[in-house]
């Protein structure tokens, strides 16, 4: 039908600048707190944009289900507006009309959800545990900041350089370092005009300073020694590499299915709800949408966007119940989805009767 296709136009039309807003103010957010964490030295600078890719996956699904929503909203709350609703509920086309279109628009939407929660976010997860592992294995002279202090992976250093330079396509040359640690009770504070990294035969790795000076004391104590050297050599202890950590964000659906843990139950309730509330949604817009053409529309969509926050938080506070053992999975899998569909049902049947009414009056 007419109707159906031009309201599917429309959905696609608005889909499209509500997600690219929203994907932006994502990535816009994510940017900030990586940068942040880059400035600090937590984060390694070349590590950026792989992890706000990994973040991008994550937070997809929420993206696509608010996007889903609102998109619906908006158009027919247009309609509504535009007197447009008016024309089709004339020509005999009730409320009802518009599930089918609704629902062509936001199958495939619900379907690319499903396959994001339920296969390509945990996958998302482990590699990104993975890449953050092997950032965090990394030699100490490649995490650090020039110009800001650094504390070294096992927290027993303190460095500070004031540049890094490049040899052979590697960043390990170092100029102007500081470095103070503490050892068997006694300060030592470590200045020298550059150094490099080396790798042993045995594969430990060491800092090699060059033209420098180690002053050695006891913290309070007038004593100290002064030592001046053309190379000074400092074993770095690495953290062995013993894998990630597993939870349940980053375990396969099928591994959540063969374990059923309290947590790993917990986050199998999230990854099918979010497709289910996805589609519940997507039909709750339609009621949610109308709009009196003669009064603003703002109490309606902040109506609208409360029902999105309740919807979301009630799944959050369902998978915390589930996973303390407060409530059964077979009754939290369901619960908040038919609670929204019994609210669906209400409120179009309210809206179909005030068409019954408005069609009375309106011959």
């Amino acid at each position: 039908m007419i109707f159906q296709r031009a309201a599917q136009r429309e959905f696609a039309q608005t889909a499209a600048a509500v997600f690219v807003a929203l994907f932006a103010i994502m990535l816009t957010t994510q940017l900030i707190r990586l940068t942040g964490q880059a400035a600090k030295g937590t984060t390694a600078p070349e590590a950026v944009a792989a992890l706000m890719g990994f973040a991008a996956l994550n937070y997809l699904p929420v993206l696509l289900s608010l996007t889903l929503f609102v998109a619906i909203l908006l158009s027919l709350s247009r309609a509504y507006r535009d007197s447009e609703m008016a024309i089709w509920f004339s020509s005999g086309v009730p409320l009802t009309a518009w599930i089918r279109p609704v629902l062509g628009f936001a199958a495939p939407v619900v379907l690319a959800i499903a396959v994001l929660t339920l296969f390509l976010t945990p996958w998302s997860a482990t590699k990104r545990d993975e890449y953050q592992k092997r950032m965090d294995n990394r030699s100490d002279v490649a995490r650090m900041s020039p110009g800001a202090f650094q504390e070294s992976a096992q927290g027993d250093r303190v460095y500070f350089v004031e540049s890094i330079a490049s040899v052979d396509g590697k960043e390990d040359h170092v100029k102007n370092i500081f470095i103070n640690s503490v050892q068997h009770g006694r300060q030592g504070v470590i200045v020298a005009a550059q150094g490099h990294t080396e790798m042993a035969e045995n594969g430990d790795k060491f800092i090699v300073l060059s033209q420098g000076r180690r002053y050695e004391g006891a913290a309070g104590a007038a004593e100290h020694r002064v030592m001046e050297f053309q190379h000074y050599s400092i074993r770095m202890e690495t953290a062995e590499n013993l894998g990630i950590d597993q939870s349940a964000k980053n375990l396969s659906t099928l591994d959540l299915l063969r374990d059923r843990t309290a947590i790993n139950k917990s986050e199998l309730l999230w990854r099918l709800g979010v497709p289910i509330s996805a589609l519940t949604l997507a039909l709750l817009a339609i009621p949610l949408s109308f709009v009196n053409p003669r009064a603003g529309r703002t109490n309606n969509l902040i109506f609208a966007l409360l029902t999105f926050m309740i919807y979301s938080n009630l799944l959050s506070v369902s998978k915390a119940w589930v996973a303390q053992g407060r409530l059964p999975f077979e009754i939290g899998v369901w619960a908040v989805h038919l609670l929204m569909c019994v609210t669906l049902i209400i409120l179009f049947w309210k809206r179909l009767a005030v068409f019954s009414v408005w069609r009375r009056v309106w011959r």
